[in-house]
């Protein structure tokens, strides 16, 4: 099996390029991970950097584009992939190293949509009760590990990752708009409500295609674009 790895050092290369690296079958079994070939890849090349932390697909630090698909290597399987596998670093954000991205952008997109809850002050008499349809309005949505795998799949956001607040950011602010506790729906709304953050999205559902969990961010952004033009 052939694997052709983007490989980058800023302290020594001027640009990214291609090492092959080749495992024998023999070494994998058939439920055998991406991940777990990197492994060995790096017991032949030490200095291969990537990430990864709980290999369960839960935590989403090791994300990167497979074959020219952002996955999770832990929860990809090779025998899905053929006999040649090309691993480059997800695309849109600057490179550290190797198959590890700068993922600072990312969060800051993230964080500035607000992604908490701001309900009434708290009560410590009651709860802050909801039925099961609303609550039912927020499947879909906090399930999300925010490994990266939808934003940077997406056009608008390499175009403008500084102003386009991304799949991943603008899923969870819709989780929080629909969410019967909050307070801030309407503040939250104008805030999102320009022609380079919610509407800069073109719905081509890159976002979807990519989410290992599942998750469709770009319905949600559809939604988002609604409620906006109802509300407001």
């Amino acid at each position: 099996m052939k694997f052709i790895i983007s490989r980058y050092n800023p302290e020594t290369d001027q640009a990214p390029y291609d090492q092959t690296f080749e495992l024998d079958n023999s070494q994998l079994s058939a439920d055998s991970m991406l991940l777990d070939a990197l492994h060995l890849i790096r017991e032949q090349e030490p200095s291969l950097s990537y990430r990864s932390s709980c290999q369960e697909g839960v935590c989403g630090s090791d994300g990167m584009n497979v074959n020219g698909k952002n996955r999770l290597s832990c929860v990809t399987s090779l025998s899905e992939l053929g006999d040649t596998i090309t691993l480059k670093p997800l695309p849109g954000l600057p490179i550290i190293k190797d198959l590890i991205i700068d993922m600072e952008l990312f969060y800051t997109q993230y964080k500035a949509v607000k992604p908490f809850l701001e309900a009434k002050p708290l009560d410590l008499e009651h709860e802050h009760l909801q039925t099961p349809e609303e609550r039912s309005k927020l499947d879909g949505a906090y399930e999300c590990i925010l490994c990266g795998c939808c934003s940077t799949s997406c056009p608008s956001f390499w175009w403008n990752p500084d102003q386009f607040a991304g799949p991943a950011a603008l899923l969870a602010a819709r989780r929080f708009v629909v969410d019967s506790r909050d307070i801030k729906h309407i503040d939250r709304l104008k805030e999102l409500d320009s022609p380079t953050q919610t509407f800069r999205c073109r719905h081509i559902q890159n976002c979807t295609d990519a989410c290992p969990k599942g998750l469709n961010p770009s319905h949600a952004i559809q939604e988002l674009k609604s409620i906006m033009v109802k509300e407001l």
